[in-house]
């Protein structure tokens, strides 16, 4: 028989996309308030446009946030701080409009019900070793990279603002090449040719040397496509040339296109929502089982409704790839893991200030410590209790 061929495409986008920005600005409020009251409430929300910042939503909270001062030092580290990015922290407006939490949904949180309805979603493979889709680990790695080349001034001329995008071949189910390649890298005029409209061919190349090919160099064929900067130039970038907005990004934070985003974005949203917490438990649950050895793939669909601890439903599909039946890994995840709002936060130890890094280069495949929802602790009890089945 032969074997199916087929492309799939994840993209990623950098720390100084708009969206991105205001993902980052709203991570960076929660961090604040949970550095001095890890009970608070936060479900903040940022826009972004020429010249201004709007910060805004609700929090109700025993600390302060100079919101600001915070607002500033974010975009100050991002790299905007510089007029001829179009966009400068120093003297760009901000706007806060933060209001405190309705009692009427605190009144069911306060007695540790899910702060919302909604489904999440949780999902492992095993295509990476970081039990993550290839494409969207390929795609975070070059945008990171971008970024690195940046604050390294390896390439002098790269702004804030950059995207990706990488289409992979999979033959019979499984990734074999990298087919084509999508940079699109913010940068100063000094790049331009003689036209004024196109970067030069060495630029270019540049690009492609130092950024993409030691991201993809063990999946690169001499078939392999590159696309950098495609209209010819990214002079005006970041908030000069498109507005952001907080969770604007809900596939490239979580499984680019492979697996269900889930009901609704992360950044700004404290560990209460379970938006949030209930999709780093979905990740947590489905790497463990596939780091166990009982599926090559897992994906975990929860559902939850405002004000009760305890799920609606939990779903399991695992694309037939199971050494078990997919009830008895039901029963598996109802035995090893707490699913209350509560039993969550305290499995993944999610009342820390760790917000501010989840909000670039995605919340899944990180090795970084604070990513407690990546460990595999779980693994090894797994696979002996389904051993019994």
């Amino acid at each position: 028989m032969e074997k199916r061929r087929y492309l799939f495409t994840s993209e990623s986008v950098g720390e100084g996309h708009p969206d991105k920005v205001c993902d980052q600005i709203s991570d960076g409020v929660l961090d604040c308030v949970l550095r001095q009251d890890p009970y608070g409430r936060v479900a903040c929300e940022t826009y972004v446009t020429m010249g201004l910042l709007i910060v805004g939503g609700e929090i109700t909270t025993t600390g302060f946030v100079d919101v600001n001062n915070l607002t500033r030092n974010i975009l100050k580290d991002i790299g905007y701080d510089h007029p001829k990015y179009g966009f400068d922290y120093h003297t760009c407006a901000v706007i806060n409009t933060i209001h405190t939490q309705s009692p009427d949904i605190a009144q069911g949180v306060n007695k540790g019900g899910a702060g919302d309805q909604g489904f999440m979603v949780g999902y492992a493979c095993r295509e990476t070793p970081e039990l993550m889709p290839l494409p969207i680990m390929l795609a975070h790695k070059l945008v990171k990279k971008t970024a690195d080349v940046r604050r390294a001034k390896v390439l002098k001329y790269l702004g804030p603002d950059c995207k990706s995008q990488v289409s992979v071949e999979y033959s019979d189910g499984h990734p074999r090449r990298v087919d084509s390649v999508v940079l699109a890298c913010q940068h100063t005029d000094e790049i331009l040719d003689s036209s004024g409209m196109c970067i030069t061919k060495k630029a270019r190349q540049e690009m492609i040397d130092i950024i993409a090919k030691p991201m993809l160099k063990e999946y690169m064929d001499k078939d392999t496509k590159f696309y950098i900067n495609e209209t010819g130039k990214f002079v005006v970038g970041g908030p000069q040339s498109d507005t952001g907005m907080t969770g604007r990004k809900i596939v490239v934070d979580t499984y680019g296109g492979v697996a269900p985003p889930g009901g609704g974005a992360f950044s700004g949203k404290d560990p209460t929502k379970v938006d949030r917490s209930a999709a780093y438990m979905g990740r947590y649950i489905a790497k463990n089982i596939v780091a166990a050895g009982i599926s090559d793939k897992c994906l975990i669909h929860i559902a939850y409704v405002i004000g009760r601890a305890e799920p609606l439903a939990v779903m399991v599909d695992t694309s037939g790839t199971a050494k078990i039946s997919e009830s008895a890994i039901g029963k598996l995840i109802r035995d090893n893991f707490d699913l209350t709002p509560q039993g969550m936060i305290q499995s993944l130890d999610l009342l820390r200030p760790i917000y501010r890094k989840t909000a670039c280069y995605g919340h899944f495949g990180r090795t970084e410590p604070e990513f407690s929802w990546e460990l595999t602790d779980k693994a090894q009890t797994l696979k002996k209790q389904a051993a019994r089945f």
